[in-house]
């Protein structure tokens, strides 16, 4: 099968293209793609499919030409990815599936506008985070407070008076697995500046990685929420680089960079 191969803000994926409908991604397949070191390897893989041959998107293709079936490394399928949707529309862009700067990704989260900008990054119209009260997680036996946020899949932000890049992310944080039933992605952040943070994520079904997304957005929602504000433009810095995250008190944009890096055949 052919690949596109890209990243935003070094969280990267296999993006897949399938214009008929016919590809068939079981969890063992993704997986052996996204392994570092048989497959690819990637954080998570985007099949690029039309939304009115998708079941899960037909009821968008009225607003949203193109699906995007996102899928985490170890196969587990996921509602949304903020940075993949914006490599999702970088790879749409560049492969003439669209015609404008502007324009509709259907996701199981639901509708996601984008906007490529003049100097090259791509902003997403994420939606209105929903803050849903709090929760608390365990790194290497330290217990840390947090804000769960759904920004259509579900996050812990938890800003901490830690140093973030000491902390070892190497297993599991701890959660409560009654309040997030389904998983959830957790976020630890420093706030370093006047809407500004640092920030590092472990991803359900994934680990640690580079960057987060909707990772960013919930942690810009933690730290305002910190502050007392409701809206403004946060500098969210991650391990990968640097995202802009806006928030309106209507809804949130996340604006970055999204990057292709290679292309082939997939032989597996």
């Amino acid at each position: 099968m052919r690949f596109v191969k890209g990243h935003g803000t070094e969280n990267d994926f296999v993006i897949l293209p399938d214009p008929d409908g016919e590809l068939e991604l079981s969890g063992t397949l993704v997986a052996a793609i996204c392994d570092r070191r048989a497959g690819i390897g990637a954080d998570g893989v985007l099949r690029v499919v039309p939304a009115k041959l998708s079941p899960e998107a037909a009821g968008q293709a009225d607003e949203a030409e193109w699906f995007m079936d996102y899928r985490n490394a170890d196969g587990s399928v996921a509602e949304m990815c903020g940075n993949g949707v914006r490599v999702f529309a970088r790879y749409l862009v560049e492969a003439g599936l669209v015609d404008a700067d502007g324009f509709a990704v259907a996701t199981r989260a639901g509708i996601r506008r984008v906007r490529l900008e003049p100097g090259g990054d791509v902003t997403v119209d994420m939606g209105a985070p929903r803050v849903l009260g709090e929760s608390r997680t365990t790194v290497a036996g330290r217990e840390y407070g947090g804000l769960r946020v759904d920004m259509g899949n579900p996050h812990l932000a938890c800003v901490i008076g830690d140093p973030v890049a000491g902390l070892d992310l190497t297993r599991q944080p701890a959660f409560d697995p009654l309040v997030f039933p389904q998983g959830v992605n957790i976020e630890l952040l420093n706030a370093v500046g006047p809407r500004r943070v640092v920030m590092r994520v472990f991803e359900r079904g994934v680990g640690e990685t580079r960057s987060c997304g909707t990772g960013t957005v919930a942690s810009a929602v933690a730290a305002a929420h910190l502050a007392g504000e409701t809206e403004g433009s946060w500098t969210v810095e991650v391990p990968g680089g640097t995202v802009t995250v806006t928030l309106d008190g209507r809804t949130s944009y996340l604006s970055g960079p999204a990057v292709l890096v290679a292309s082939g055949e997939l032989d597996l």
